[in-house]
């Protein structure tokens, strides 16, 4: 398949069965801590920006709680009212997240008085991946366009294992990740810093 619209489509439903595919017991184990080549990339005293999981992606809450006990700030996205429009904010509370309020697509997100930061990391989510970091998203845009405006941003993607495949249809401004993490694998880094 060559069009992003239909990869989308059948991509997310193999991701949704995928999950539903797997014990509880199985998915409580998976995204618990980054791997030691993934944390070499991040600085000591980083913002480290992650994102609230949804609609079977690869969940990134343990992440934050790892992070946030090492002492690193956290950041999720938060979407703006103008159309596209996306900025990371200060996110305080990776265990009961009582600092989200429901956002645009149903995604949990920072409330409207969190400050915003620039994280040095972010751990981006994903439909689809190759082996050479380029990563197929939801279709707005969002990332691409954030990670753009902040070119020496290191982009992680996280997701399973069966997101991976042979070939994306890739435009101008699609930007390739650093690294990808899976349950099993450590794809990257790719790009020289």
């Amino acid at each position: 398949m060559t069009n992003k619209a239909a990869l989308r489509t059948a991509l997310r439903k193999a991701r949704r069965d995928h999950v539903a595919s797997l014990p509880a017991s199985i998915q409580a184990l998976l995204f618990k801590r980054p791997p030691e080549p993934v944390m070499d990339l991040i600085p000591a005293d980083a913002v480290v920006g992650l994102y609230h999981a949804a609609n079977a992606e690869a969940p990134a809450a343990g992440y934050a709680r790892f992070f946030f006990e090492a002492g690193h700030q956290l950041a999720l996205p938060r979407l703006g009212a103008e159309a596209g429009a996306m900025e990371f904010c200060a996110h305080t509370d990776p265990f009961e997240q009582s600092d989200l309020e429901p956002g645009p697509h149903d995604l949990m997100q920072p409330r409207a008085d969190a400050p915003v930061v620039t994280p040095a990391t972010v751990f981006v989510p994903l439909i689809a991946f190759t082996e050479d970091g380029h990563r197929l998203g939801q279709g707005g845009g969002y990332y691409d366009r954030w990670l753009a405006a902040q070119p020496d941003v290191i982009a992680v993607g996280l997701g399973w294992d069966m997101q991976l495949i042979g070939n994306l249809p890739a435009e101008a401004h699609d930007k390739r990740l650093d690294a990808v993490v899976t349950p099993t694998r450590i794809y990257g880094p790719f790009n020289a810093r």
